[in-house]
């Protein structure tokens, strides 16, 4: 009945559910979930529950499924980069361990992101890069769990005859719950506090951030850029960046945020004061707000990471991705940015997950 199987690892978080949506609304695609829990409301997707850092239980899992095409859309941290390393490199080959006698896979899709070009959480932003990035800029030194996951593709890719694409995604704004790493539920969840409490919606970054160029990736472009690649014989073997291709400052684009949500930005203060510290003790505020408008019944700490905000926000340099090279081997969508924000915003609405 089909000719493509998708198995896409993480198919609960931010890239995953949304590179099954996008299979599922192009159609032709058998998909297959892989992930700790059940995602919900997606009744098209053949749902794998297991933990991938368990390699017996991966093997296990995946003893009856021969997927075309394997989506990586998953990410564990550490206590450092070292384990960061490890970990992430082991859940990535459990699974192509598990797959590889089967013979069946025709390409690897692997999403990793601008720590690329900016270095680890335990080294971020400590030296100033070359922008816009390009993709043959040369790495790093030290460890970079991005690297791993990139030498691991194209190793398998090499010793089981299949194709690669990396996908280096800047921040992603889409729809999930429960997402590490998710710039437009924190910053939807921090709107609805301060409109209901009266505290001040101040922008948390860098000066640099504030007044300077600035991209984003929304997740919808980067499961269209993942499934081309995965189609596209001249994307075989490549690492692309993955953003919207328009660039935006965040002056502007606070007040477009504090608009939608019926609310007054406050002055930039001129300095960065962390988002972590502004919703810090914000959970009994947010409990309220869940039951005075009937919201999903999901706690401050599950639906926001103001951890992350900030170090995407206090970065003391611009960084802008070139699409240059995706664009020149045919992939030519382009996002709004300011739209992606506003459509996140319309779809937590409608899925009550803010007032």
């Amino acid at each position: 009945m089909y000719r493509k199987r998708a198995l896409i690892v993480g198919a609960t978080g931010i890239v995953g559910l949304n590179v099954a949506e996008h299979l599922n609304a192009i159609g032709g695609w058998e998909i297959f979930g892989l992930s700790r829990r059940r995602p919900l409301g997606a009744s098209y997707l053949n749902s794998i529950e297991v933990d991938v850092l368990d390699r017996e239980a991966t093997a296990a899992a995946l003893a009856d499924i021969a997927p075309t095409h394997v989506f990586h859309c998953t990410w564990t941290r550490g206590q450092s980069e070292d384990e960061n390393c490890r970990l992430n490199g082991a859940m990535l080959r459990n699974v192509l361990d598990a797959l590889a006698p089967k013979r069946s896979v025709k390409h690897l899709g692997v999403v990793t992101g601008t720590k690329h070009y900016l270095g680890p959480f335990d080294n971020y932003a400590k030296t100033t890069p070359v922008t816009p990035f390009r993709e043959e800029q040369p790495r790093l030194p030290g460890q970079n769990f991005y690297y791993v996951l990139e030498d691991i593709a194209a190793e398998y890719g090499a010793r089981h005859d299949f194709g690669w694409s990396i996908h280096r995604s800047h921040t992603i704004i889409g729809y999930a719950v429960g997402n590490l790493m998710n710039i437009g539920a924190t910053l939807a969840a921090h709107a609805s506090i301060c409109k209901a409490t009266g505290q001040p919606f101040i922008f948390p970054g860098s000066p640099t951030a504030y007044q300077g160029l600035n991209d984003i990736t929304d997740a919808r472009l980067l499961a269209r850029h993942i499934v081309w690649a995965a189609t596209e014989p001249n994307a075989r073997n490549e690492a692309f960046n993955a953003v919207n291709g328009d660039v935006f400052r965040w002056s502007r684009l606070w007040g477009v945020i504090a608009d939608y949500f019926g609310i007054v930005p406050a002055d930039y203060p001129g300095r960065q004061i962390l988002l972590e510290d502004q919703m810090k003790g914000s959970g009994p505020a947010w409990d309220k707000l869940v039951a005075e408008h009937g919201l999903q019944p999901l706690t401050l700490d599950r639906l926001a990471s103001p951890w992350h905000t900030d170090l995407d926000l206090g970065r003391p340099m611009e960084c802008v991705n070139s699409m240059a090279k995706s664009r020149r081997l045919g992939f030519t969508d382009s996002q709004d940015s300011e739209r992606s924000f506003i459509e996140v915003f319309d779809r937590l609405r409608r899925e009550r997950v803010i007032p």
